[in-house]
């Protein structure tokens, strides 16, 4: 079993930055993939960014250029940094990590941009 703790959301305005974290409670270092998805209030559920085993990243197209997604193998963390934000991006974010076996969550953090 691995915990997922996610930290750094909250409220900011157009155009603002905001940087989230993951922290798991196992390793990090060979898993298959990890990232983040969100899900807005009557939406599905959408991939945000992941990041691969190797370090390749994958964005969605509404977030490329403005988001990076990055990994810190030594402290089990991997991190969201959000520029530019836009009041599109108001979200729960959910933290995930895909080991192979299980996906495992995070219980989510609200970002919420005002205009």
């Amino acid at each position: 079993q691995v915990q997922l703790v996610e930290s750094g959301g909250g409220l900011v305005q157009a155009g603002g930055s905001l940087r989230l974290s993951c922290a798991a409670s196992a390793s990090i270092f060979s898993i298959n993939h990890m990232g983040w998805y969100r899900q807005a209030p009557g939406k599905q559920r959408e991939l945000v960014a992941r990041i691969t085993r190797g370090g390749s990243a994958d964005y969605a197209g509404s977030v490329k250029g403005r988001f990076t997604i990055s990994r810190d193998n030594a402290k089990n963390t991997v991190y969201l940094q959000m520029n530019s934000l836009e009041p599109e991006d108001t979200a729960v974010y959910y933290c995930y990590l895909n080991n192979y076996e299980y996906v495992y969550w995070g219980q989510g953090t609200q970002v919420t941009v005002s205009s």
